[in-house]
């Protein structure tokens, strides 16, 4: 729990003694605004500003791998090796900045879509009310807040009205609070009770407000805890496995660096050269390329999203919703159109009745809270004269009642009018009122089972229902609480219908035969939840309802999830639940919610949805935002999600392939040849030009039918997949190393020039048959990765013939050799291609398909 010293205590402070706003009605100046965020600089927990280009360029050699050749490189000029020095030094200065210009233009693409759905705050500036970023909320500012609102600063409350915050973030208060203005006793210097204070980070439940900003950024409360709130949430699958893929590279680099360095030394050859061969040989190992093309990839799959109407808050979320293979989503707006109508408004024995729409118009007119769709129909249905009636107090909604209350006052007396869930509302009646009778009938078993009985019709027949209740209050009674909620008279139901939208069944029907489960996850009914699945033919495999999980623990919860499809009149907590007994079974689960009660759920589900009319909190609490509430725009992203990480998975399965088996028969080849199999620059530039030729691999297409299923990161299939294609191409090299010695009887500079080309060539094309599960002449790659490759290919063969050839060591060989060599290379593709399917058939038979990652 946070707290204040009393010398920061600020609340205690008068107004005109904090941070001196403007005027209370024309807030600041722009100009003020300004030169305030210059001195206090952005309202930011930490300070985020981003590095200068050229210290983010000199980051990039902080690699043990750059450095290491760098100081190589250095030894070579002082040893008189001035080419070495300055073709090493070319070579990494050339990788380095192909990386760094890909990444970067990746990051400021996707920094630029965060910011087109990035939390807006409404400040007073200059007399008017506009919307800044919250970034730019600076100390004198006056801010107007609204329920759903995220305080965007701490600050003074300058008026309010039936203002109630969510706080628990800093104090752990399970319920609302409410803040007005005043000043404070002289002792007051905890949070909890500071009643005429907001902080940055809580969450605006109902009524509004007008705030003078006193402390910004790490001067807030939440600054001086952030390092605890803001912690990196956990590694998804896809880091945990691009980590582990990472180790296994570094473990074999490690063993055969040392293995060559030792044969190198136990034959006698120069130290200098087998020091450069090792290390150049630990570079073409590594995957140094893997970081950009994962950025890249990643920042173009949002940019691909973002023209389907789906803007990716984080990137790491992209494979996670191509993992997806569980989404839970609210019933409303999302499988109907949120287009509420008032139906009905019935009496306790199902009548009409005039005063049950009276009743709920009151309490929807005079209820200060975030409004609900169910209150806008309530007042689109028929406009009613309140001018008699005067507002006293209000109990705001949560999610825990289910339930707001109104007290009001006709000159006459005072009446408390209640709404909320029926099974909430009849719990609290002790009376009913009988076919317009205003009379209060005491409500017995019978009257009980009749009005159940009513409220079951209307909601078999779809309709949503809230019950409507009141009772009397005193003439002095000037403060509504919630223990006013009791001895109620019940007044009769009002009944919404929702349509279903006509496009949802498609699109489920789409998201189930892509592999992924659609629960609905509701605060409806059973019986209205049920009524909709019958209208959009989704068949119902089970329903669990709140109350059934109130009396669950949690391992007999992950028993029930796998089966039900169907969560209704469930709470925050119990949806939050939901998601986590999912994971637990396994599943990667995506969710879908727009309210102030989705943000613990968008917190714990792996990939978190929202939409951009949200409110803030769930905004800010999502990793996407949805520009259509419709599933059709999901199911758009998940594919998208898909074909990202499939084209990430391509650049892991080359590097644990063709160019692992090229890396071992090198060090292979130290034990035999009395000279280096390839010069260490050779080994650098194969390794560059190696790398542009994958460049492209973000744009490339996936095959359709490896986006049917959710796929995750599988460290042992890439594993597996190495052991199969590594000694492939091993053995096509030592078939060159045969052909060069005892064909051609190269020596060791042609030696070293037809394996160059031959390695290039090979782990270059074979991208062509790794790209895809089935036939490569059926799939067509993208027309860059073609043009790059087939160049890459085109230019390691004719290096040889120019003169920067013979500064890499290169001899040009003979005509024979590029006839054995095209033969060579046409036979390693169909092997390659052989056993690719062969893998396959392998790897299907032996496990489950959804575990199955995409090539």
């Amino acid at each position: 729990m946070a707290s204040e010293t009393p010398s920061r205590a600020w609340w205690l402070d008068p107004p005109e003694g904090a941070a001196g706003s403007g005027s209370p009605t024309t807030g600041l100046s722009s100009a003020e605004a300004r030169a305030r965020l210059a001195r206090f600089g952005p309202n930011l927990f930490r300070d985020h500003q981003e590095k200068p280009l050229w210290r983010q360029f000199l980051s990039r050699f902080q690699n043990p791998l750059v450095v290491l050749l760098l100081v190589a490189s250095a030894v070579s000029a002082m040893t008189g090796e001035l080419t070495n020095f300055i073709i090493i030094s070319v070579m990494v200065l050339f990788s380095v900045t192909l990386d760094f210009v890909q990444e970067h233009r990746a990051g400021k693409a996707a920094a630029s879509l965060r910011q087109s759905v990035s939390v807006q705050a409404t400040v007073i500036r200059d007399g008017k009310q506009i919307d800044v970023a919250v970034t730019e909320v600076v100390p004198g500012d006056l801010v107007v807040l609204s329920a759903g609102s995220m305080i965007p600063a701490d600050g003074r409350v300058i008026d309010a009205n039936d203002f109630f915050v969510k706080q628990a973030l800093l104090t752990g208060e399970p319920y609302p609070v409410e803040k007005r203005p005043g000043e404070l006793a002289a002792g007051t210097v905890d949070i909890q009770d500071a009643a005429n204070a907001v902080f940055m980070g809580t969450t605006v439940i109902s009524g509004s407000a007008r705030i003078e900003v006193v402390r910004t950024g790490v001067g807030t409360a939440i600054g001086a805890i952030a390092d605890t709130l803001t912690r990196a949430p956990p590694a998804t699958a896809f880091e945990i496995g691009t980590h582990r893929f990472g180790m296994l590279i570094m473990r074999l680099t490690i063993l055969l660096v040392l293995f060559v360095l030792l044969v190198n030394a136990f034959m006698h050859k120069p130290w200098l050269e087998s020091f450069l061969f090792a290390v150049a040989l630990a570079v073409g190992l590594t995957p140094e390329l893997l970081p950009m093309v994962v950025s890249v990839t990643l920042a173009r799959g949002a940019q691909l999203m973002a023209r389907k109407k789906v803007i990716v808050k984080r990137l790491a979320a992209i494979q996670n919703l191509g993992s997806m293979d569980v989404l839970c989503t609210d019933k409303t707006g999302t499988l109907t159109e949120a287009k509420i109508r008032l139906e009905k408004h019935t009496d306790p024995q199902g009548g009409p009745s005039e005063r049950v729409l009276e009743l709920a118009y009151l309490n929807s007119f005079f209820e200060t809270g975030l409004k609900s769709p169910l209150d806008e129909a309530i007042l689109a249905h028929q406009e009613i004269d309140v001018s008699a009636w005067k507002k006293i107090d209000e109990v705001p909604f949560d999610f825990e009642r289910r339930r707001v209350s109104v007290l009001l006052d006709k000159g006459n007396g005072r009446l408390l009018v209640i709404k909320g869930a029926p099974d909430e509302i009849i719990g609290l009646c002790k009376h009913y009122e009988e076919q317009g009778n205003v009379a209060q009938i005491p409500l017995d078993r019978a009257a009980l089972d009749k009005i159940h009985a009513v409220q079951a019709d209307l909601e078999k027949e779809g309709f949503r229902v809230l019950g409507i209740a009141w009772r009397e209050a005193s003439a002095t009674h000037s403060h509504a609480t919630v223990g006013d909620e009791t001895e109620l008279v019940f007044a009769g139901f009002a009944a919404f219908l929702d349509p279903p939208k006509e496009s949802a069944g498609a699109a489920l029907a789409a998201l189930t035969d892509s592999g992924i489960s659609v629960k609905i996850v509701t605060g409806d009914s059973e019986l209205v939840t049920r009524h909709v699945c019958g209208q959009l033919n989704i068949p119902v495999t089970g329903i669990l309802t709140g109350k059934e999980m109130a009396v669950m623990d949690d391992t007999a919860l992950r028993a029930r999830v796998e089966k039900a499809n169907l969560f209704c009149r469930v709470n925050p907590a119990q949806k939050e639940r939901v998601i986590l007994a999912l994971k637990a079974r396994g599943h990667v689960v995506g969710y879908l919610g727009d309210g102030i009660n989705d943000a613990p759920s968008l917190h714990a589900a792996d990939v978190g949805l929202s939409v951009d009319s949200a409110v803030d909190v769930a905004k800010e609490a999502a990793d996407m935002i949805l520009l259509d509430h419709d599933l059709h725009v999901l199911y758009d992203g998940v594919m998208e999600g898909r074909r990202t990480f499939g084209n990430i998975m391509k650049y892991i399965m080359m590097g644990t392939s063709s160019n692992f088996g090229n890396m071992f028969s090198m060090a292979g080849a130290a034990l035999f040849l009395p000279f280096l199999p390839m010069l260490p620059t050779q080994i650098l530039l194969n390794n560059v030009l190696y790398d542009m030729s994958e460049v492209p691999i973000p744009l490339d297409q996936v095959d359709p039918e490896e986006l049917r299923k959710p796929r995750v990161m599988d460290i042992g299939f890439i594993r597996n997949f190495m052991l199969v294609i590594g000694p492939i191409s091993s053995a096509f090299d030592f078939l060159i190393f045969y052909v060069m010695l005892h064909v051609l009887n190269a020596d060791a500079r042609l030696f070293q020039t037809g394996w160059f080309i031959e390695s290039l060539c090979t782990q270059v094309l074979v991208i062509f048959v790794i790209r895809t599960r089935g036939n490569p002449f059926k799939s067509r790659p993208h027309a860059a990765l073609v043009a790059t490759s087939l160049g890459i290919a085109t230019l390691g063969a004719l290096l040889p013939f120019t003169p920067l050839g013979a500064y890499f060591g290169f001899v040009q060989p003979p005509a024979q050799f590029y006839f054995i060599l095209g033969g060579m290379a046409l036979a390693y593709l169909v092997v390659v291609e052989i056993a690719k399917r062969g893998f396959y058939r392998w790897y299907v038979s032996a496990r489950p398909s959804h575990l199955l990652p995409t090539p």
